[in-house]
This record gives structure tokens, sequence and C-alpha cells, in this order.
């Protein structure tokens, strides 16, 4: 016969591992255990039905005892001297429920359900069932509360189960996310190392952004603090919080303020849409989300902030955390800054043993490690290197580069480099800090360990943004110097000062530097006098590759041409950013005439006009008539059309036929006279529409240009469309869909998909019309998802 209990389940976190690495004394740890869960149970007149392995099971009448024997346990736990490992870290659950009790043990779905609200949790981590919250919220013990996880899903459940976790001011309260099927929406990467000594700085964050008075947080302190890693941390603990999800948009790689909102708009995956700016579009995304934003390096961009505030006050849910080198200075901002790593005393040195419990000291000897493994901190190493992270203010950056070169050096040479370096360098620039006058220090040491080659590579490197591939470098880079730029990219990579990134479907890997060493690096170059060429030389290698691009735009190759090309954004911008600073119009042109069609495809339409336009009024010049000139202005036009502008699409396309006509370029006509009929047809002159169409696609039919008819049909199908002549519409769509079909060109097979699912609407063709409408958007999503 069934009766309501409440269960108390607990099982070792880890116990396998312990296991593996302390076989002899685990008997005697667990045996320990038992013997503390079981007083504390028994203590508020509970029993334990039984044990299996580490788990243990016990059984209540009532549920506030149940929550007392676990937070005694937990307490119990807590304060333990363990002989040999550091602590025992058990999850345990509370869940009410009928079960039916047979020979000493208990049966039913409430002992499922509590097994699986117990994967659910984490070591040292008490969780409750609504169930049980219900009959325990008003008998909580002083000190306690409960915190509400919210409805979430676990396995083999039919339904979601409300959970709250008990939190006691004597005990650990922070966690990683509940293990449910349900995980939150999130784009925050992978971390491949540990992070070191950052615990309190972690909690810390997550309590303030807990507050609710509190909506953005601002982590600031100098380059190779550890801004960037101490926010990702915190926020991959703060998921079970934000029930949207939480969203990483990295701002290293833009210089303009103007280009935030497209960024953050790309890292949400929000589609700019027409009408709308890429402000607007984030805006009414975040409007009714709870969800959390981390804004990585804010510095460069700071007259954004009000882009940022303005969307806070717009989106009661939202909250900010924000990596930056300075405050943001806007209304309602709380300012975190984040100290070094924590240091000995010089004067009074502990073992080398408990040296390890100090950060800074264990960042250096994890990361000594990754390149000797042989390395360990003893009674001859210790002082020198509490001495060299000491002389590094603890910044983990300026440790990590020293660490690495314990892979060459001793600890005490490693010292006496350091030490020079440091004086020589302590006169630097007085507006930056202490601290990044340090961290130059450091990278100044590492630089003059590099031989002559080495260095002019290591200065090249930084006119790249967001990092290059091997075939890129050499061919920007190279010289009677630098004649092996593989070996020598290899020696830098060795030495930490360049890293070789794995990219997703690439077989080479990618190479790129830190920001503060990138930073260090053109420092370098400018001084060589080498800047203008090599940053030229990377103009005209990444003018190369949009040009080669632009070629494979309306083919089968066009997913991965765009996907090169989002890859290396941020090189085009700089190729784009140095062409414009040295007033090189031709080739800011050539690059944007080249660029616009992959901005249009990949929903960058505010960027890509504002390029545009800039390139145009470059030299405040009357424009030469080249290909170049009456590309952008035709890629002005289109981007103005879908931005809805059509009497500033007019005015551009008919300027760019101009400029065709008189080149004798039939095919830039043909293109032109194709989007002004587009442009007739938004304006509703469907007759102007159809003349244009049809004049454009007699030009693709004489030029043989299969691509060119099936944009013209497509554009004639839309205007048949408009003038209510479906089965017309339907023909001249299918036969652009054949011919797109033909040449392998995904964008433009939906671009037809969809105006045959409009055209069959009328016809009442509605399973077709679905049909196409979904292949449309199929094909949408692969031509304008990055990586796809």
């Amino acid at each position: 016969m069934e009766r309501i209990y409440t269960f108390l389940f607990t099982d070792i976190e880890g116990s396998t591992r312990l296991w593996d690495q302390y076989p002899e004394a685990m008997g005697e740890i667990i045996a320990r255990h038992d013997a503390l869960l079981r007083q504390a149970i028994e203590a508020e007149h509970g029993r334990v039905f039984k044990t299996v392995g580490d788990a243990v099971y016990a059984v209540f009448n009532e549920a506030p005892d149940a929550l007392r024997a676990a937070l005694a346990a937990q307490h119990a736990l807590h304060q333990e001297q363990w002989a040999t490992i550091e602590s025992l870290r058990v999850r345990m659950a509370l869940h009410t429920g009928p079960a039916s009790s047979r020979s000493g043990d208990f049966f039913g779905s409430t002992l499922n359900h509590i097994a699986r609200l117990l994967a659910a949790g984490h070591g040292g981590q008490i969780l409750l069932s609504q169930a049980a919250q219900k009959l325990v919220r008003d008998a909580m013990p002083a000190d306690c509360a409960l915190r509400d996880m919210g409805q979430r899903q676990l396995k083999d459940l039919p339904k979601p189960e409300h959970i709250y976790q008990v939190e006691d001011e004597n005990l650990p309260q922070e966690f990683p996310p509940l293990k449910t099927l349900d995980i939150r929406p999130s784009n925050l990467p992978a971390q491949t190392t540990t992070l070191i000594g950052r615990d309190s700085e972690i909690a810390a964050v997550r309590r303030e952004l807990r507050r609710n008075e509190l909506r953005l947080l601002t982590l600031t302190g100098p380059g190779g603090t550890g801004k960037t890693r101490l926010a990702l941390r915190a926020a991959a603990f703060m998921l079970d919080d934000f029930e949207d999800g939480v969203f990483y948009a990295p701002l290293a790689t833009i210089d303009n303020p103007s280009l935030v909102a497209t960024a953050i708009a790309r890292s949400l995956g929000v589609a700019e849409q027409p009408g709308q700016t890429a402000q607007q579009a984030v805006g009414g995304y975040l409007a009714d989300r709870k969800l959390l934003l981390v804004l990585d390096n804010f510095e460069q961009v700071l007259p954004a902030g009000p882009i940022l505030t303005e969307w806070l006050s717009a989106a009661p849910g939202l909250k900010a955390l924000v990596t930056s080198r300075e405050p943001l200075g806007v209304y309602g901002e709380h300012e975190f800054p984040v100290p070094p790593l924590g240091l000995p005393s010089l004067s009074r040195l502990p073992s080398p043993d408990q040296l390890l419990a100090y950060p800074a000291i264990a960042l250096f000897v994890e990361r000594a490690q990754a390149v000797r493994s042989d390395f360990t901190l003893d009674k001859e190493n210790s002082a020198i290197v509490v001495q060299i992270c000491a002389r590094l203010d603890g910044l983990p950056l300026a440790i990590e580069l020293a660490a690495a070169r314990v892979k060459f050096l001793t600890p005490a040479a490693i010292l006496e480099r350091l030490s020079d370096r440091l004086q020589l360098l302590s006169g630097g620039p007085r507006d930056l800090p202490t601290r990044q006058q340090s961290l130059r220090g450091a990278i100044a040491w590492s630089y003059d360990l590099l031989d002559q080659p080495e260095k002019r590579l290591f200065s090249r490197l930084s006119v790249f943004s967001g990092g290059g591939h091997m075939d890129d470098i050499e061919t920007i880079c190279t010289d009677e110097i630098v004649n092996d730029a593989f070996f020598i990219l290899e020696s830098l990579v060795n030495k930490s000062l360049v890293k070789a990134l794995e990219i997703r479907g690439m077989m080479e890997p990618r190479f790129d530097m830190l920001e503060s060493i990138s930073a260090y690096a053109w420092a370098q170059l400018a001084i060589s006098g080498e800047a203008d060429e090599f940053q030229r030389r990377h103009t005209i290698c990444y003018l190369g590759l949009a040009e080669q691009a632009e070629a494979a735009y309306y083919g089968s190759d066009q997913i991965a041409a765009l996907n090169r090309l989002e890859l290396e954004h941020d090189n085009l911008r700089a190729a784009l950013r140095w062409a414009a600073d040295a007033c090189e119009q031709q080739l800011s042109l050539r690059l944007c005439s080249a660029l616009w069609p992959f901005w249009l495809r990949r929903g960058y339409w505010s960027e890509g006009a504002r390029r545009l336009t800039d390139a145009l009024a470059l030299n405040n010049s009357d424009l030469p008539e080249s290909a170049a000139v009456a590309g952008a202005l035709r890629g002005l036009g289109v981007m103005a059309n879908e931005q809805g502008d059509t009497e500033a699409a007019t005015s551009r396309l008919d300027a760019a036929l101009a400029i065709y006509r008189n080149l004798d370029d039939t095919r830039g006509v043909a293109l032109s006279l194709n989007d002004l009929g587009y442009t007739a047809l938004l304006n509703g002159d469907t007759g102007g529409a159809n003349a244009l169409g049809q004049e454009s696609r007699s030009l693709f039919a004489s030029l043989g240009d299969v691509w060119g008819e099936a944009m013209a049909l497509n554009t004639l199908g839309a205007v048949a469309l408009a003038e209510g002549n479906s089965e017309e519409a339907a023909r001249l769509c299918h036969e652009s869909l054949d011919r797109f079909s033909a040449v392998g060109d995904r964008w433009g097979m939906a671009l037809a998909l969809n105006n045959l699912s409009l055209a069959s609407l009328p016809l009442g063709d509605y399973a077709d019309a679905m049909q196409y409408a979904e292949q449309s958007l199929t094909l949408f999503r692969e031509v304008s998802t990055p990586g796809h």
C-alpha cells in the first residue's frame, strides 16, 4: 500500500576518479562518509534504507526533517579534515511523493523521479523538487534560503520539474549549470585551459549580476589581466539564471562604434530587416527576453556605450557583462576592477607545496609543466619563481609568457633576463597603467629573445586582424629576411607569441596573436618603418581574395566563397581601413565592388552601405568612369533597395548604368537594367519594370549568360505576379529556377523558389506553395548562415 514519504538521495561527485587516484585510502574515506551521513539522517528521525556503492538512499516521514538532515550532512562533510583528499563533494536531492514499502525497500515512480533530480546536480549542491519545496518553505532553518532554478526537463520524466537549490551562508553556493535536457542557449566559446585563482572573483561577479538593481557590470583592468577569461567563466556559471541564454560578442576587431550593433547582432543570430538598422533589430530581439550579453574589449568603441544603455532601458530582462580597459562612463554602470593574481610575501616564503595555493604561482607551474612535463616547484627554484611572478605584478599574460620560457631556460636565467628588461622599459608611456607598462616589459623581453627573421615576421603579423592562414602570411610577409615563413612561424608558436587555431572544415590551422602581443608587434612594425609597405601588401592580398570570391558568388562554389570571406571579414575590414587612411580610392572601390554581394547575402546591409558610401566619397573629387566605380554605385543601389530607399536606389543605379554604357560593358548594363526593373517594381511601376526586365534578359541572352538570364526571368516573374498573372509568373519563375540550378547558384534558386511559392497560392496549389517556401527557406539559411 502506498503512502507519502520524503526521500533524500546522495552520491559522491567524481568517485571513480577518486578511487583511481587513491585506491588505498578510499575505503576509509567511504566508511567515514557513510558514518557522517547516517549520523545526520538518524538525528532527524530518518532511516537509510539502501546504499549502492557511494550512493545513500534515506526516507523521512516529514520533509523539514529531511532538509535539516541534508544540511547537517553537508556541514559535516565540509568541515571534515580528510586525510588524503582535499574535499569530498556530495550532491543531494529531496523529493516528496507516494511510494510502497516491501522488505525494508521502497518502490514507485517517486524514486525514479528523485534519481533523475539527483543526476542534475553537482557535488556540494542540495536540490529540491517542487513537492518537497512546498513542505519546507515555511520551515527553513536560519541562514538558509531557497533559490528558484526554474522549470527544467529531467531525463525520462514526462513533464518539466520546478527545481530549487538550498543556499546556506556557511556552505558553497555557486555551482555549474544544472545537467538537465533543456540546456539554456549560449554561444560561449569552450575554454581549452583551466582558469586558475579566480574562484572568489567568479563568485563576486555572479553575486553582482544577481542583484536586481544591477543591469550593467564592467570588468576593468589593463590588458593581460584576464578580464575576458573571468567574464567567460562567470557567464558560463550564469546559464541557470537566464532562461533565454548567455551570448558572447567579441569586439576586439571592431574599431568603429557604428559597427557594434552589427557585431552583436551576428553573435545573437539576429538578421537586419528592410527599413531597420542593426541597432533596432537587436533592440527588438532583446525587448522581451531574459538574457545575459557578454561584450568583450569595449574600450575600442566607448562611444557606443549609449546604445547598450538604450537596450537595457527597453529590455527589463537584459543584463550586460562587459570587459574594457576603462569604464564605459554611462548611467547605471557598475565597475568591477579585476585584480592581479594573488602572490605570497617575499619576506616570509611558505614551503613549495603551500606556495601552490597562491594563484600566480599555481599558474606559472601549470603553464611551465605544459611545455616541460618534468618541471616541479622545489626548494631550489621556489623563491626564484615567486620573484618572477612578483616582478610581473601577478598579471596572467605576463606570467604565461615567462613560464613558456622554462622549455629553454632555468627559472634563474628567466629572472635574470626579465629583471634587465623590466628595468629598461620602466619608463614607458606615462598615460598607460603601471601594470600595462610591466606587461610591455614582459613582451619586450620575449621579443628580445627572438632572432632577426623571427622579429621581422612577428612585427609583420600585426597587420592581420583576426589572424591569417599560412598561404596569406607567406604572400604578405616573405622577403629576403623572412624567407621561410613556415618554420619561423612554428618557432613563434612554440615561444607562445602566436596561437595556432584549428578551424572547423579547414585542413590547416589559422595563426593569430593575443591582443596585447599584437599591439606590441604593431609598435615594432611602426618603429621599423615597414608599416606602410606591409599594410599595402596586406590590402592587395585581401583584395585578390575578394575579387576571386566575387567570381564564385554565382555558381556551385558560392557557399565556400562566402564562408571564406566571413572568416576573413576582419582582415577585409582592415584592408578597407588602410585604403581609406591612405586615400587609395581605387583600392577602396575595388574592394567594395567585390564585397557588396557578400555583405548583401550575409546581412551586413548597414555596414555595406556605409563602406560603399565612404569609398565613393573618399577624395571629394569627380570620380573617374571605371568598372570599380560602377560596381560600387550598383552595390549601393542594391543595398538601398534592401533597406527600403528606392529613391536613392534609382539614383545610384542610374549612375552605374550610365558608366557601364560609356564603358561598353554589356553585362554591367544588363545587371543595372535588371536592378532598375526590380526598383520600379518596388515603386509599383509594373510597366516600367517589365520593359527594363525584358531589355536586361535580351542582353544576357546575347551574351550567353545563363545566370543573368535567370536573374532577369525571376524579376519578370515577380512583375507578372504583381500584375495578377499567376500562371505566367509560375512559368517564368520555373525557367529562372532551371537556369539557377544549372549554374549551381543556391541564393538565386532560393529567390526563384520564393516567387514560385507566392505564384502557387492564387492558383490553389497550396501543397506546392508550402514545399517551395520550405525549400527556399532552407537554401536562404544555407547561404546566409556563416560556416554552413
